[in-house]
């Protein structure tokens, strides 16, 4: 007998939909998709924006657009996906695209499913009879081009008079920051992966080995388990581990190299970030250990501080006090985490922790003078109580790491 897919049913997506239009209350928003940047590279395909995503469950359809229209007078006109239309040269090239049908309705939740070219006519029809916009999409700085809602909002607003636009960018991060059951599933399974992947790196890591081999083998089991990589691996070894987002994967482990392995995988469209820290002969020194129970004792402390109504601040403040404490203030550079979901660097959410949150924390240490550098990271879910460590499998304690990799 075959286990249940896990997947996000389409029941959920429409839900999350209907969720959305009551929270805009008389007000009309967008969501586009974005629009595939042509490439000769085939390393990578392109997604579509993650808010679409999280609402449509559709990936890979540049173009595409969600309109929420809570005023209209037809019900199943209320949210309408809007694709682009079908060409039968590039469909040559990427594969066939359904018909606006009945089938695609059913497959997508969808009652409503139109071309993109009636978008303009249905948004400043909504601009009439609402005078009211409210722009989901994230703003951007000053800087950098508009947001893609409120840009068109704005164009809109130069033919219809007296219509309003509203800040409602964090209906969507707070929404996609609390995880459903199915949510915390496909997250697990990744982390699932994610183990295996560490348990594989810990019989590996040797000296003479090269970074480049250790995200190579971490990688494959990933992928033997279901899973896939969630972000480029981050593999340091010695001076190395104290850049933070090192991914040259150039060097060959030397004796006495602490090793820093900050990588996961994704499931289902959903991710892990895992870091752990390992000796590359299997044993620490007595600096190192010294070091290394510093930052396990901050990570220990955050955990302990992460619960419902805690600030991500006070998370921090349990794990900075920790390591100021033992001198290494200056050598912390970073923030203690992030949200988790979708993307591994989830969206920012304001506001303290609440139930169903799944964060990282993941303090570190860092002498490059030294050539050391140290991180721990777990990902916990945030439930009534306080957390679940959702990585407590992968081994963490000086005693565990080096019982591991004695037993190569």
């Amino acid at each position: 007998m075959h286990a249940p897919e896990l997947v996000i049913t389409v029941n959920e997506y429409r839900d999350r939909r209907e969720r959305v239009l009551a929270a805009l209350e008389s007000a009309s928003a967008v969501v586009f998709a974005g629009n595939e940047v042509p490439s000769d590279s085939l390393q990578w395909r392109w997604t579509t924006d993650r808010h679409f995503w999280y609402l449509t469950g559709i990936d890979h359809e540049g173009g595409a657009a969600l309109l929420f229209d809570p005023s209209a007078e037809d019900a199943d006109r209320r949210i309408i996906l809007f694709l682009k239309p079908r060409d039968p040269e590039v469909e040559r090239w990427e594969g066939a695209r359904a018909p606006l049908d009945s089938a695609l309705r059913a497959s997508t939740g969808f009652d409503t499913i139109a071309r993109t070219g009636s978008l303009p006519s249905r948004l400043t029809e909504a601009a009439r009879r609402t005078k009211r916009f409210a722009c989901l999409h994230p703003f951007t700085s000053y800087a950098a081009e508009v947001s893609p809602d409120f840009g068109v909002f704005k164009k809109v607003c130069e033919h219809v008079p007296g219509v309003t636009i509203e800040d409602r960018t964090q209906l969507l991060p707070g929404m996609r920051a609390v995880k459903s059951a199915a949510e915390v599933a496909l997250i697990e399974r990744a982390v699932a992966a994610t183990t295996a992947g560490f348990e594989a790196a810990l019989r590996f890591i040797r000296p003479g080995v090269t970074e480049r081999a250790i995200a190579g083998v971490v990688t494959a089991a990933f992928r033997s388990f279901g899973g896939d990589a969630a972000f480029e691996p981050i593999v340091g070894s010695g001076a190395n581990g104290t850049v933070l987002h090192y991914t040259d994967l150039g060097r060959t482990l030397e004796d006495g190299d602490l090793v820093v392995i900050d990588y996961g995988a994704s499931f289902g469209g959903y991710v892990s970030d895992v870091t752990r820290t390992f000796p590359a002969n299997g044993r620490f020194t007595v600096e190192q250990r010294a070091l290394y129970e510093v930052v396990l004792e901050a990570n220990l402390a955050a955990m302990a501080a992460a619960r419902p109504g805690a600030t991500t601040s006070e998370v921090e403040r349990a794990a900075t006090t920790i390591v100021a404490r033992a001198g290494f203030r200056d050598d912390y550079l970073h923030a203690i985490g992030h949200q988790l979901g979708i993307e591994t660097h989830d969206c920012r959410v304001d506001g303290p922790l609440v139930a169903g949150m799944v964060h990282t924390i993941e303090p570190g240490i860092y002498l490059p003078n030294r050539g050391v550098g140290i991180r721990i990271e777990d990902d916990i879910l945030i439930t009534e109580s306080g957390n679940v460590n959702l990585t407590a499998a992968i081994p963490k304690t000086v005693e565990a790491i080096e019982a591991a990799m004695a037993a190569r």
